[in-house]
């Protein structure tokens, strides 16, 4: 199943894709000023099958305005999809993707522009990984 991990910004919204097999997470561009509808027709352009949205928790778990953000914006997208929208929590996802672009050696002009489509990867690797571990 190809499933679609979005990571919500302010300005920029991150983006990541699965391989039908579930095992790799791949980078699509960066949107600017994201909505549902743009990130609908990415998810019918790329024929997906699920769309899971970055949860950003407030490390104590509770929800902070950013996940109320992300929680209206899932449930925007159920109201245009037919397919499932999971929210996913996502606390230090951002930061684990800038690192693995340092690690990576990137400038920092390259890494703030794929920093959101990291943290979208790191979102969706952790649902696979989670998806994978259920069915043993």
């Amino acid at each position: 199943m190809r499933i679609l991990a979005v990571d919500l910004g302010e300005k920029r919204t991150g983006l990541a894709i699965s391989t039908p097999d579930e095992r790799m997470a791949l980078a699509l561009p960066t949107l600017v000023h994201a909505d549902a509808a743009s990130v609908t027709r990415v998810a019918q352009e790329q024929a997906v099958e699920m769309i899971v949205v970055g949860l950003p928790l407030n490390m104590d778990g509770t929800v902070g305005p950013r996940a109320a953000a992300a929680q209206e914006f899932a449930e925007e997208l159920r109201h245009l999809v037919t397919m499932p929208v999971t929210l996913w929590d996502e606390r230090l996802s951002t930061a684990e993707g800038e690192a693995r672009l340092r690690q990576a050696g990137l400038s920092r002009r390259d890494r703030a522009k794929r920093s959101d489509a990291a943290a979208a990867i790191v979102i969706l690797e952790a649902f696979l990984a989670s998806r994978r571990k259920r069915a043993l």
